[in-house]
């Protein structure tokens, strides 16, 4: 009998009702996986056991607030808690993760969804566990890399060899760049199991709208250059990097958009003689609000550290404004023309202040950057999805009869 494949989306990356936008590229990918009517899926988004929701705590008091049960976008997602102890916790929480989930996933198949395949992310915990629940219940499995888990967590010696260890058992490995499958490599997973998927875009959601009407709307300068930082406020984005580059850039404004840990010191850096009045804090914004802020920019900076594919990088050209980033991992597969901007080789201000220099020096035209995007949709890896997990599954094709 026909009937769409089964999938069981595991990932601690998975957005809830009061963390709206954590793990959103994994939500974006499924929902624009699900368009195709050839997938069905639940989500089982485990998150970590915290005994309070007093204020007090903080994000820890937001992650004991998530709901066990939820709809979002018309997706049942379950949030079963596991316990991450102190100090510990890297090394165990595969283990804990995979038995904090074991039951819930007991009970939806007990309840009629008898799922086809797991479809991890996030390498290390996430995909171990899904290892570990794919053995459990003698189901298939996938894992998809994102960044952090290949490019920094094999560093540690337990990590490297369960991330081993999970890579042969798995039917399929996906990178959202090159660069992540070859860590995997290089570490002994098969060839053949390895698969390049990037991320899209979600090009109605961004595209271009008038500048000078997001500026009035965002109570943004509208005569000077801006440049658009955006995403957590933590080291490894970089965005204390893009204020000090304001230095060498003169009459030029930095909004910066995001929370996190690095507020203040951020804030202090923006107080000194020569920036202060312009470097503008928008805190976090819905992802849906994101286009008038690229929209509003003439350049965004992403200097990060690590990243494996930026989404932020497609979203900023979707909407016609180019780019200037450090040139790591897969960032270089993104910007990879250049109407879609600038690569910088040094992470520190003064590389960035002088990509940006170049940047505004042969100033591309925003409806090439937009076309640029445009190569970017999400039909190629949606298709490439459907392709694997029917191999996986023992379908004949997406959609089509089981063999099983």
């Amino acid at each position: 009998m026909n009937r769409p494949i089964r999938t069981l989306l595991f990932s601690t990356l998975y957005p809830s009702e009061v963390r709206p936008t954590h793990g959103i590229f994994v939500e974006t990918r499924l929902r624009e996986l699900l368009k195709s009517g050839a997938v069905e899926t639940r989500v089982v988004a485990p998150v970590p056991w915290f005994p309070s929701t007093a204020a007090r705590f903080g994000e820890w008091a937001r992650i004991a607030a998530t709901p066990a049960h939820e709809r979002r976008n018309g997706i049942e997602v379950l949030h079963p808690r596991y316990v991450l102890p102190p100090k510990v916790g890297m090394n165990v929480a595969p283990l804990t993760l995979a038995l904090g989930a074991r039951s819930t996933v007991a009970k939806l198949i007990r309840d009629g969804f008898d799922f086809d395949l797991i479809d991890a992310h996030y390498y290390y915990p996430d995909g171990v566990a899904a290892a570990l629940l794919s053995k459990w219940f003698r189901k298939p499995f996938v894992v998809t890399a994102r960044g952090t888990d290949l490019n920094l967590i094999p560093a540690y010696a337990l990590p490297r060899r369960m991330i081993r260890w999970t890579a042969q058992r798995a039917s399929g490995s996906i990178g959202v760049c090159a660069a992540l499958m070859d860590v995997l490599r290089d570490l002994g997973a098969d060839p053949a199991r390895l698969h390049v998927m990037r991320n899209g875009v979600d090009l109605v959601r961004f595209a271009p709208r008038s500048q000078e009407t997001c500026r009035a709307r965002l109570g943004l300068p509208v005569a000077s250059r801006i440049l658009l930082s955006v995403g957590h406020l933590v080291e490894r984005k970089g965005h204390h990097l893009a204020i000090e580059a304001l230095d060498s850039l003169p009459d030029v404004h930095l909004v910066i958009v995001g929370d996190g840990e690095e507020r203040a010191r951020l804030q202090q850096l923006a107080a000194q003689p020569g920036r202060a009045g312009r470097v503008h804090f928008a805190g976090a914004r819905p992802n849906a609000e994101l286009a008038d802020w690229y929209s509003a920019a003439d350049a965004l900076i992403l200097a990060s550290s690590r990243e494996g594919w930026a989404n932020v990088l497609l979203e900023s050209m979707a909407c016609g404004t180019p780019v200037v980033a450090t040139n790591i991992w897969g960032t270089p597969e993104v910007v990879a023309a250049p109407e879609a901007g600038e690569l910088v080789q040094a992470r520190d201000a003064a590389s960035i202040a002088l990509g940006v220099s170049r940047l505004f020096a042969r100033y591309p035209d925003r409806a090439a950057v937009r076309r640029y995007a445009e190569g970017f949709g999400w039909d190629p890896t949606s298709q490439a999805q459907l392709s694997l997990f029917s191999r996986v599954a023992g379908f004949s094709g997406p959609g089509g009869a089981s063999h099983a």
